[in-house]
């Protein structure tokens, strides 16, 4: 996380972003009551940078730029931020002078995304398997969009909560049976030798399945997008759709199970991002908590794990406003880049 602010503890509103690789999400935040309001959401592709699609926020919702805090998809170490799955990249520091902003805090989408564990109410997640959490255990929280995000929450001895974003979805993937093998090989040969786990659990990793699925099974299929994918498997009008979505979920349950274990995740495994709730009729009946409990000698330690599916709108910013809230509480009057 970046911080190159003066914090003012006066201050009635902070304008907050959620930033994937396709759209930039904004919205005013109430710092008294914790309320969003002025949502506004911006496709990345439309705007050179992210100055300008602040700006463009600005003037079109009548906001002040003061006190800004944002979640971005990659990492948000110093003071050089650069999109892993966009053009985006800005110096923090420059930012915030050529705004004027008073603050500017910079966060990992999925640090947010665990931050934002603490907003859901009831209604906001849906459960798939697994026992009763823990609470104030580690959680983990992944997400499929235009990449694969993944982050852990740490409950610390002061109350306070510490979000862990890591960049797992990077990490390499294991295929497990003969079909699997047949798709490593053909993504490997695809992408220089090495398929991380974000070629196939993601919207373009869903595109790479249907592509390699079909090479499977000796099929010539024409390049489709994810959202036609998905649409196909969901109505039963495709078969490869159908097997397509049915794989992406037996590898999440795979590689969600070995987060559950790196961490002791027993406060529970979330799942976030734009892919899993828009296909999450199609995911009782598949593979995902086979997967994910098929964990050799600590199946029983994954099978207490419970997966949630993380439905509330807006999460991510829920999640950055917890943050600020948290970091406006501790911090002092004046803070630098860290």
């Amino acid at each position: 996380m970046v911080n190159d602010s003066k914090l003012d503890l006066s201050t009635n509103f902070a304008v907050v972003a959620d930033i994937g690789g396709t759209n930039a999400r904004f919205g005013r935040i109430n710092l008294k009551t914790f309320e969003l309001d002025r949502i506004q959401v911006f496709p990345c592709a439309d705007y050179l940078n992210l100055t300008d699609a602040l700006i463009a926020y600005r003037d079109q919702q009548d906001v002040a730029l003061e006190h800004v805090a944002i979640a971005i998809a990659c990492p948000a170490e110093g003071d050089s931020i650069q999109m892993t799955n966009h053009h985006w990249q800005f110096s923090v520091r420059g930012t915030r002078e050529a705004l004027g902003l008073t603050s500017f805090i910079v966060l990992n989408d999925f640090a947010a995304a665990a931050m934002s564990l603490l907003t859901l109410a009831k209604g906001e997640t849906k459960k798939i398997g697994g026992g009763k959490k823990i609470e104030s255990a580690p959680c983990a929280v992944l997400g499929a969009g235009t990449g694969l995000g993944v982050g852990h929450l740490v409950y610390l001895p002061n109350g306070d909560v510490m979000p862990l974003p890591g960049e797992g979805g990077h990490a390499d993937w294991a295929p497990l049976n003969e079909k699997e093998w047949a798709i490593h090989e053909f993504l490997a040969r695809r992408f220089d030798g090495r398929v991380s786990a974000e070629r196939l659990l993601s919207g373009p990793g869903i595109e790479n399945l249907y592509q390699a699925i079909a090479h499977y099974h000796d099929r010539a299929v024409p390049p489709l997008r994810a959202k036609t994918i998905g649409a196909r498997a969901l109505t039963g009008c495709d078969a490869i759709a159908t097997e397509t979505v049915n794989q992406f979920f037996a590898s999440l349950g795979s590689f969600a199970g070995n987060l559950a274990l790196t961490l002791n995740t027993r406060g529970g495994v979330y799942i976030a991002g734009g892919v899993v709730p828009k296909l999450l009729p199609l995911m009782a009946g598949s593979e995902f908590r086979t997967r994910f409990e098929q964990k050799g000698r600590f199946c029983n330690l994954a099978e207490s794990i419970p997966c949630y599916v993380i439905t509330a709108e807006h999460a991510g910013m829920r999640g950055v406003a917890q943050y600020l809230k948290q970091t406006l509480r501790k911090a002092p009057a004046t803070a630098d880049v860290d």
